[in-house]
This record gives structure tokens, sequence and C-alpha cells, in this order.
């Protein structure tokens, strides 16, 4: 083990996130769901925005960014589209409201959508369309963030991170194809790590304050993050942004105030298409394990076909950073 990093069973991490949470001023269903949400993405999805992203959300509590005591709204406007209103408090949480019956539908109409306004940031994006997967249906998300991305070299900030995740059952039923990636070059906790490190990053993640082509973190954090692929990557960005906000209601990524600091809703939106994958073809997930097999032995390089669960067990265990460690258990 790193000596730089503590291990602890999940069951134990669960409680140690679900205990700060409420001492942070979390209401109960809110501690559940964040720290459900927070193990998941440490064992089975981003570290990254797992524990070291819970003292954004413990912070955020704390100052009224996040409201701690909110009751996600759910509406069914149509039969195939489910909206919450998370008003002002985590977005994990207006999704496990509304997720038996986002399956429930999907099985039955083939195709439903949820979307959600007023929350905090999304987390891990792709904790979401996991637990669909694992229920047996195709799931695309999408979520906007406050705008730190500049669409161009030389340009201004117009886009969050805004992410994309996507994940299919396969054959393993267990184990389904995860795809969960930001539209920016890279994601802004991986700056903001190299920041803190003091390490360079690559040319194309970010622009300094005068707009050029940054290796310097710190001077990506003082600038902004540059879409992936340039002008490629920034159109996918604004598809998110359509789709996310638009759709949604929420705020768009360039009204959004800073996750980080201040005491205003951030108001970010996420929406899920998912899709009963049998309806057409009952060998779907067959099929699709049998073509990542093929482009695997290819060379390609295929994302998930790991085993993940919706529930931890007694034998899972949970690295986290000494650091983080500590501070969340300060915070108690």
């Amino acid at each position: 083990m790193d000596q730089q990093t503590l291990s602890l069973s999940a069951h134990e991490a669960q409680k140690l996130a679900e205990q700060a949470c409420l001492a942070a001023g979390a209401n109960e269903a809110t501690a559940r769901s964040l720290a459900k949400a927070t193990v998941s993405a440490a064992l089975f999805g981003h570290p990254g925005v797992g524990f070291p992203h819970l003292l954004d959300y413990l912070s955020g509590f704390r100052a009224g960014r996040i409201n701690g005591d909110a009751e996600p709204k759910i509406a069914l406007p149509l039969s195939a589209i489910i909206h919450s209103d998370a008003g002002g408090g985590i977005a994990q949480l207006g999704f496990d409201l509304a997720e038996s019956t986002l399956v429930e539908r999907t099985r039955e109409l083939g195709v439903t959508i949820f979307t959600q306004d007023n929350s905090y940031t999304t987390g891990e994006l792709g904790y979401y369309v996991r637990r669909l997967a694992l229920e047996g249906l195709i799931a695309f998300a999408v979520s906007n963030s406050p705008a730190v991305v500049a669409g161009s070299p030389g340009g201004k900030i117009v886009f969050g991170t805004n992410p994309m995740a996507f994940a299919a059952p396969l054959a393993d039923t267990t184990a389904p194809l995860v795809i969960d990636q930001a539209s920016s070059a890279t994601a802004f906790v991986n700056l903001a790590k190299a920041a803190e490190e003091g390490r360079e990053i690559p040319a194309g993640w970010a622009i300094d304050e005068t707009g050029s082509v940054t290796t310097d973190a710190a001077a990506g954090l003082r600038g902004a993050l540059l879409a992936f692929g340039g002008a490629k990557g920034a159109n996918v960005a604004l598809m998110i942004e359509c789709l996310a906000a638009g759709l949604s209601g929420a705020s768009w990524s360039l009204d959004m105030p800073d996750f980080q600091n201040g005491n205003r809703v951030v108001d970010a939106g996420v929406t899920i298409i998912a899709i009963q994958p049998t309806v057409i073809d009952a060998d779907f997930s067959t099929r699709l394990s049998q073509q990542l097999d093929r482009i695997a032995e290819r060379g390609a390089y295929v994302p998930g076909r790991r085993p993940v669960r919706n529930n931890v067990s007694e034998e899972d265990q949970v690295k986290i950073d000494a650091a983080v460690l500590e501070a969340i258990r300060r915070s108690l």
C-alpha cells in the first residue's frame, strides 16, 4: 500500500462519509445518497471525484452552496420524461428518488429521459450510467458545470468541463461497458492536482491568463482549460450544454457561480437517456461483448468491463489519500 494512502473497509468509508455530511448540515437522505456515490466512485469509477471531491461537498454544505435539507421534486410531464428539481441540493438524491420509475418506464416504453436542474455539480457521471447498466439498460448521461473551459487558445471561457458518460450491459451482467469523460482536454480535478503537486501538464490541456497554451498547471488554473480536439471538442461541449442545461432548465455554464466559493447555489443540469436494448435484438449484450473482444484483439482500448455493484460488500476496501482522510475526520 502506498504510504500516502490509508485503507478502510467500504462500509467504514461509507459510514465516515455519511457522518461527515451530517456534521456539515446535510439531512439523512442527502448524506446517505452522497456517501453511497462517493464510495462507488472510489471503488468502481474515478477515485478523484470520490473522497477528494467529498471535501468540496462538505465545504458547500457549510457555505450554503448546497442545500443540505433539499427535498427534490419529481414530476412526469410526459410518460417518457421525468423531471427533477433538485432544490439546490445534490444531484445524486434526485436521481435516487427517480431511478425506480426511470427503470420501470424504460422497460415499458423502450426509451425514457431523466432530466434535472437546480443541483450542485453532479459528481462522478459514470455512477449514474453504471447503475442503469446493471439494470440491463443502455444509458447516456450529460452534465454541465461552472465555466472553466475556453473553446480555443486565445479564446475566453465559455463552457464547463461538461462531461458525458455511457454504459451498456454485456454478457457478463456484472461488468458493463462504461465510458466516462469530460469534453475538456482533462478534468478540472486533474489540473488542480497537478498544480497542487507542482507537476507540468501536457500542452493542450490549458491556457494561461494571456490565452497562450501552457504546461504550467498553476498558470492553467489562473487561465482556462481547453476543449479536447479543438473545435470538435468545443462542439461536443456545446451539445452537452444544450442537453444538460437547455433541456433541464438549469443555468448555462457561463451563468453558474464558482462551485468552490461563495454561497450561491450552482444550479447544474443533468440529462440521462435510458434505452431498453433488447426491444429489437434480444442478443444485444452477447453481440456487443463479442464486438468488444474483437476490437480489443486489434489493439483498441476498451473502457469499463470490470465487475461493479450498486452495493458494497464486506470484502471491499477503499484507499483514501491520508491528507484527505484526515481532513474528513477533522470535519466531524
